[in-house]
């Protein structure tokens, strides 16, 4: 009993010695997929948000790092909170799915860092091959009446690994419009008064279908906007 308190007493007063021992937590830390199923390229992005941490790496489910990053001078001193960056995306047709997933193997990938104050800051992200296949898409368009419209995602591409499908969301993005939907939406309407703000012309417009695991896949699309 005598030995127990004794345990107990050294690590109460090394976690008040050392606050530093105590981890704070990444408020996002995420890796997952995007697929363009239209010139059909797949890359893996990368995203986190922390308080003032100046040091980063980021290790896969082998124990190996795959990512790592320091703050030299003001930002080593100052610290930094987001982190957004995308993989290349190379075609299939150059780089093999098959060789690009074992590139990064399924898993729970930790995020580990150092505060500007000395603390550890850590997260994890829990990743899968679970993409979704790209949405079928077509427009209806009747001068500044726009309407975009898909069916449903309800697996992934024909060849890709064979996983559970579940669309949480599709985002539409009509050149410098952007829309989040839920996973039971099949189409949007594009508002007349982004429309008049744009050319006649040719019109870009993607939809991205979005599993539970994070993972997306973009379709693009395009419509003529004509002038009446």
């Amino acid at each position: 009993m005598m030995k127990r308190r004794f345990l107990l007493l050294a690590l109460a007063f090394t976690l008040a010695v050392s606050p530093n021992l105590i981890a704070e937590q990444f408020s996002i830390a995420r890796i997952y997929i995007e697929y363009n199923s239209t010139p059909q390229d797949l890359g893996f992005h990368i995203t986190l948000d922390g308080e003032d941490w100046r040091s980063l790496k980021i290790v896969n489910p082998k124990g190996k790092t795959i990512f790592e990053v320091a703050g030299k001078a003001a930002f080593r001193e100052l610290g930094m909170t987001e982190l957004f960056f995308e993989g290349a995306e190379p075609a299939l047709s150059e780089v093999p799915l098959a060789e690009l997933l074992g590139m990064f193997p399924e898993g729970t990938y930790r995020f580990m860092g150092t505060t500007v104050v000395g603390k550890r800051i850590n997260g994890t992200s829990t990743f899968t091959h679970a993409i979704p296949d790209g949405p079928t898409i077509w427009s209806e368009v009747s001068g500044d009446n726009v309407v975009i419209r898909w069916n449903p995602v309800t697996a992934p591409p024909r060849g890709f690994p064979v996983r559970n499908i579940e669309i949480v969301g599709y985002q539409v993005i009509v050149e410098k419009f952007l829309v989040t939907l839920p996973g039971s939406a099949t189409s949007v309407t594009v508002p007349k008064e982004f429309m008049r703000s744009i050319p006649a012309g040719v019109v870009l417009y993607e939809v991205l279908a979005i599993d539970a695991s994070g993972n997306q896949t973009i379709t693009e699309g395009s419509f003529n906007r004509t002038t009446e």
